[in-house]
């Protein structure tokens, strides 16, 4: 099966999620189908096509290779809370506790306006508050996406640190290395520096360099697909040698299986991850949605339903469906093709 016969062959899917995030309310993507299985191809629009090869290396490895040994046989799982007010963001909390066992809380803030710090303080207590208003300790981690400068992030931790009674950590507070790591020595003196988990530093570096990794992190978080596929994202958090969070990429059920894999394999995970994604979602491509209980996912691979995935196709227009083919063909031609094993390499270019 040639490239092009697997962009022609894959099945387009919009999805609706529950509520906006990363600034859109539809996910959008492809599943291709291997003798493997089945893999997702879903990197945001604007991601260039070598970025975009990864995504599509993961997707192939899912479809056409094998996933690493596993080592665990379920997952703990963080919820993951938007930019909501705070009756939604209550809300949203009191869901996952009490409908499905999590009690590590993460949250996204800093929505880039001026009321933003305001905001996410009162957000934050707010999950505080409901954590303790159902006798749960509970987590709360923070999810910047890298949009703090060095001293605004600084001054922004400490006054979110007190709103949680205790970050477990804060996820990219900026975008740099260099700026990582003076925020690291901003700190340093304090009595209690909170703890720094890495993402965006791992998966949009074109030369990842592991030392500096180590130097500004305290926890890295690894998405399986975007990233290559689940072989590749273990080599590399073997390589770098501290405790792992593992974190999906907004994908549908089908396109999590790699998450979970990459979890159930690598050895030093830090505690729970960022896998109870399908909660995001309105739709699925699969008839039960792969959601924690009590707090846990199984590992399993989840195929999509045929019904459910022509439902997700039909608004997909002619034109969107060539811009996936075309986006898969270039995709694999700028580094989905040195990325991939010889094994999945033969298997895409007969």
């Amino acid at each position: 099966m040639s490239i092009v016969e697997i962009a022609q062959s894959a099945s387009p899917f919009a999805l609706p999620l529950t509520s906006q995030f990363r600034q859109t309310t539809m996910r959008t993507g492809v599943v291709i189908a291997g003798s493997s299985g089945w893999g997702e191809f879903a990197p945001f629009p604007e991601y260039d096509a070598e970025v975009s090869g990864k995504w599509l290396a993961g997707a192939l490895e899912a479809a056409f290779g094998n996933f690493p040994t596993k080592l665990r046989t379920e997952i703990p799982v963080n919820a993951i809370i938007p930019i909501l007010d705070l009756a939604g963001t209550r809300a949203a909390v009191t869901n996952a506790v009490a409908n499905y066992g999590m009690s590590t809380i993460k949250v996204k803030v800093n929505d880039g306006t001026a009321a933003s710090l305001g905001n996410d303080i009162d957000r934050i207590k707010a999950v505080r508050e409901t954590l303790d208003a159902m006798g749960v300790e509970g987590k709360i981690r923070i999810d910047v996406n890298g949009t703090w400068r060095p001293a605004e992030a600084s001054e922004s931790l400490s006054s979110l640190n007190e709103a949680a009674g205790g970050l477990d950590f804060v996820e990219q507070p900026c975008a740099t290395i260099a700026e990582l790591l003076e925020l690291k020595k901003l700190m340093n003196a304090w009595s209690a520096p909170i703890k720094i988990a890495v993402d965006e530093s791992i998966r949009l570096n074109q030369s990842l360099d592991i030392s500096a990794i180590r130097e500004v992190a305290d926890v890295v978080i690894l998405k399986a697909i975007p990233l290559g596929g689940v072989a590749k994202a273990l080599e590399l958090a073997l390589a770098i040698d501290l405790p792992v969070v593992v974190s999906g990429s907004l994908d549908s059920s089908v396109g999590l299986s790699s998450g979970i894999s990459l979890a159930a394999s690598v050895p030093n995970l830090y505690g729970a991850c960022g896998l109870g994604t399908g909660l995001l979602f309105a739709r699925d491509l699969v008839t039960e949605t792969t959601t924690p209980v009590a707090g846990l996912i199984p590992v399993r691979r989840s195929s999509p339903d045929a019904t459910l995935l022509s439902q997700a196709g039909a608004g997909v227009t002619e034109t969107e469906r060539e811009w996936w083919r075309t986006r898969i063909i270039e995709a694999w031609h700028a580094s989905a093709c040195d990325l991939v094993s010889p094994e999945i390499r033969e298997a895409v270019e007969i």
